[in-house]
């Protein structure tokens, strides 16, 4: 599933190619399992609207949308995308072939499409008239005295609190194991255990693999690509995370996969305590 870097580098390449411009149709698929919001309610709020703005809030997408009224700008409504496991979002040339699994097309005024193409179907459109904020603190923004509350008195693991979305929202597996790993931190430990120098020492990795992830265009594991259909690279400086019985970049020790409240957890036995 697509995580903060990756959904952080679709927003940013959306907002570079397409802010301004104006959505002048909308086809949808007949595949119900996209919409949260109904199609109706999707091709009203888009056709005719203007993309003035684009940011990434936890995992979601949320565009933007202005409509005039008698030539003034009036306030409207936004586009929310979640690209579940497999969704991607893509700017395109108009006489681009359509995808297998292409569920929706904005035609573009400037002639380009904006497409929404999802293979299982796990991600999710909708719009809304009200602003979306979603739920957990931002780990880019959050200071580390708000971080270090976050987790006291948890009892779970601490690579389960890192991947509640009430807690921190847009973490992932890939980037709770890589900042785990920089920690040195095992991701079974007791959160209400860690001690204060290894939660400020989580904080800070943490923030930098999600901003070096974000600068290499995401991690492409399987579906992703960004806007323009291109592979992200970070999967290239993975510490451990898919490299169970590789060596480990530091030590050179077998790295171990275990699973943990059903999810796959990578890590160093060697580095992390």
């Amino acid at each position: 599933m697509p995580e903060l870097p990756e959904v952080e580098t679709v927003a940013r390449g959306l907002a570079q190619r397409a802010l301004g411009d104006v959505i002048e149709s909308v086809w949808i698929g007949e595949k119900p399992q996209p919409l949260k919001s109904s199609a109706r309610e999707i091709a009203d709020a888009l056709e005719g609207a203007k993309i003035v703005g684009v940011e990434r809030i936890g995992k979601h997408i949320v565009v933007e949308l202005s409509k005039s009224q008698n030539g003034q700008p009036s306030a409207g409504s936004q586009w929310i995308v979640h690209l579940g496991m497999t969704g991607s979002l893509l700017i395109v040339p108009a006489d681009a072939e359509m995808a297998k699994h292409t569920h929706l097309i904005a035609r573009l005024q400037s002639g380009r499409e904006l497409r929404f193409v999802d293979p299982r179907r796990f991600g999710r459109l909708a719009v809304s008239e009200t602003t979306f904020t979603g739920p957990g603190a931002e780990p880019l923004d959050i200071s580390f005295e708000d971080f270090a509350n976050l987790f006291h008195r948890r009892k779970t693991p601490i690579k389960s609190a890192l991947l509640n979305q009430k807690l921190l929202r847009g973490v992932g597996n890939i980037y709770a194991d890589e900042a785990l790993h920089r920690a040195r931190i095992r991701p079974r430990r007791r959160a209400a255990l860690l001690t204060r120098a290894e939660l400020k020492s989580l904080h800070k990795h943490l923030q930098a693999v999600l901003r070096q992830a974000i600068a290499a265009g995401g991690s492409s594991i399987s579906d992703y690509v960004d806007i323009e259909g291109e592979s992200g690279n970070f999967q290239f400086r993975h510490r451990v995370y898919g490299r169970a019985g590789k060596p480990c970049r530091k030590c050179k020790g077998a790295i171990k996969r275990i699973v943990i409240a059903g999810r796959s957890s990578h890590y160093c036995p060697h580095c992390q305590k």
